[in-house]
């Protein structure tokens, strides 16, 4: 709504008409009902001016920086021997930052070895493994603890269970989606880009199947729970599913007339498709529109129960502790079917015990390695930009970071993705963002200014929102930002002069082409380097190469970039033996190099 006023506002003003008087329709549906009893109450346009401000001050301030900065990198950088352009952004460059942040922590990560101490509990009833709290950095120590308790080493010692806790919880269903929310869950479960998402969203808005998209609200008011409610048996019978209705009226989480401002939750229209209809769609709407009409299914399906087992185990006095869970009612969550678990996730089902029982342990110390952070998915990004770099799944957690209102807006977040990968500063591989060699000297270029630094941008965001609720002054912001751009051209050379940098290569290699992701180290990518195809932290240490020409057979990018990502090409005619005859065979990448497989063989 902001970014409409702005556009409306100005093409008025550009045809000389903004002193004129305006009406405004303010709906936040195509349905025609909603259309018509919105051009039935039609409301004063300069009631929304303060909404035209904060667009308008968003819009020049992003020109600004956008414009002066990209200009003073780009040519600060050719000056130290590095090639542009560098696009540099008040929101693109921070959540650049973010993304780099994580790579460098990969990047640098130093595992380090740790033990715990694991105690096997045996009972009649089953066995169990349960762990000290404790952590110790090395085996000696873990041992010394061991001995301070008189816990012999690999033998059976009698032990006591001195808690036995089983608590019946149970989980209400998600909130409803916003866009955010919808491109996140979409991305982890078919690794859809934010951009895929919101165009598809957008498609089934145009055909009058859902919502408005670009919304960052999780409520509905009143009125949308009444038609939800009404429609349904029918939205039941869409989704395939049959369940019998837990919650019949409205509840807070979901539905909240005063938490909604322009737009609500993404929600179906009252053109509820029908299965035929919605097996008709295109695959990608088919899945989006299923999951926005599940996500309202679940508010009306019984909660998620589970129970939980605590217990903890005293061997002479040192205590070790365990907890697993056992689901009793599936509820909401038979709508959406299994996902998919990590060993480290599994919950543990343990055995019937009881407070005080005497049982024998048996302990030893388990060593393992602390874990790098893992990459961002482009999922990841989206949640990563709402809550200003804290990437948290926890919805109560989330609920409070939004208060700091993030970087971006919804309606935005998506395209600065697709910025970001159309200015080559990060790579999206099997879903896992890295960053390139230019978005990393950009990095370098702008630390430990404000440029890199996601809380002013989420502050700037939070500023720029109050504009739209009267409580800001555009004046100030916008000579906010030209001090900020300002200090930027007084101080960046000076920066850019002290931070080392790669030169880029001559010109008639400056064009090299971006092959693949490297397999081997993870970080680089591969290149082709004229006479072979190589990978760009050779500097580094990582030597991984493949040759352009194998058995007389010359090979193509496309199947360089089959053997990094997949493993293994398709059947390539012409190879040549040392006799020189003919034959085809399957490339195989094994160990950093090149194996072959022949078709038939494969088959069998």
């Amino acid at each position: 709504m902001r970014e409409g006023e702005n556009i409306a506002r100005s093409i008025i003003a550009q045809a000389g008409m903004a002193h004129k008087p305006t009406l405004r329709l303010w709906i936040n549906s195509l349905e025609k009902d909603v259309i018509r009893q919105g051009f039935g109450s039609l409301r004063q346009g300069e009631d929304f001016l303060p909404l035209y401000k904060e667009a308008q001050t968003r819009q020049i301030s992003d020109w600004l920086v956008g414009m002066n900065l990209s200009r003073l990198y780009t040519l600060l950088l050719q000056q130290k021997g590095v090639d542009g352009p560098f696009s540099v952004g008040r929101v693109q460059t921070p959540t650049l930052y973010m993304i780099w942040q994580r790579h460098h922590e990969i990047e640098t990560f130093k595992p380090e070895p740790f033990f715990d101490l694991i105690a096997t509990v045996q009972t009649p009833q089953g066995n169990f493994k349960a762990k000290n709290d404790q952590r110790f950095k090395t085996n000696e120590e873990a041992l010394e603890m061991m001995e301070k308790h008189s816990i012999p080493l690999n033998e059976p010692t009698r032990s006591e269970i001195i808690k036995a806790e089983k608590k019946k919880k149970k989980t209400q269903a998600p909130s409803l989606h916003s866009l955010s929310s919808l491109q996140a869950n979409l991305n982890r479960r078919f690794k859809y880009s934010p951009s895929v998402v919101l165009k598809t969203v957008q498609d089934l808005y145009e055909k009058k199947t859902v919502s408005y998209p670009r919304t960052d609200c999780t409520f509905i008011t009143n009125n949308e729970f009444s038609y939800l409610k009404k429609q349904l048996d029918k939205m039941k019978t869409s989704a395939g599913v049959n369940f019998d209705t837990h919650y019949q009226g409205p509840r807070p989480k979901y539905v909240q007339d005063s938490k909604v401002q322009e737009h609500y939750a993404l929600i179906p229209t009252k053109k509820v498709l029908t299965s035929q209809q919605i097996s008709a769609l295109q695959p990608k709407e088919r899945n989006v529109y299923l999951e926005i009409l599940r996500s309202v299914l679940a508010m009306f399906h019984d909660d998620y129960h589970y129970e939980e087992t605590k217990i903890e185990v005293s061997v002479h006095d040192l205590i070790f502790k365990t907890s697993g869970k056992v689901e009793v009612k599936k509820g909401w969550k038979e709508l959406f079917g299994a996902e998919k678990v990590s060993k480290e996730k599994e919950e543990t089902t343990l055995p019937q015990v009881t407070k005080g029982q005497q049982v024998e342990s048996v302990v030893l110390p388990k060593e393992g390695v602390t874990k790098p952070p893992k990459s961002y998915t482009e999922g990841n990004l989206i949640t990563m930009m709402k809550t200003a770099g804290k990437t948290v799944e926890d919805e109560k957690a989330q609920a409070i970071l939004k208060e700091t209102e993030g970087i971006g807006t919804e309606a935005t977040r998506a395209a600065i993705i697709e910025t970001l990968k159309n200015q080559k500063y990060i790579m999206i591989t099997k879903n896992i963002v890295s960053v390139t060699q230019k978005g990393i000297t950009l990095c370098h270029v702008i630390e430990g200014t404000l440029l890199s630094s996601p809380e002013m941008t989420a502050k700037w965001e939070a500023y720029l929102k109050k504009i739209g609720r009267q409580e800001g002054n555009q004046r100030a912001f916008v000579q906010n930002i030209q001090k900020f751009i300002h200090h930027l051209i007084a101080t960046a050379p000076d920066k850019i002069n002290a931070t080392p940098l790669e030169k880029s290569e001559p010109a008639d290699r400056a064009s090299v082409a971006i092959v693949a992701a490297c397999p081997t180290c993870k970080t680089g990518s591969i290149r082709d380097r004229g006479k072979f195809y190589g990978c760009s932290e050779y500097a580094s240490g990582c030597k991984q190469t493949f040759p352009k020409t194998f058995l007389s057979k010359r090979l193509s990018p496309t199947q360089i970039k089959a053997l990094c990502e997949k493993g293994k090409t398709l059947n390539i005619k012409g190879f040549k033996s040392k006799k020189g005859n003919k034959f085809s065979a399957i490339l195989l990448f094994k160990d950093g190099k090149i194996e072959m497989e022949f078709a038939s063989a494969a088959k069998k």
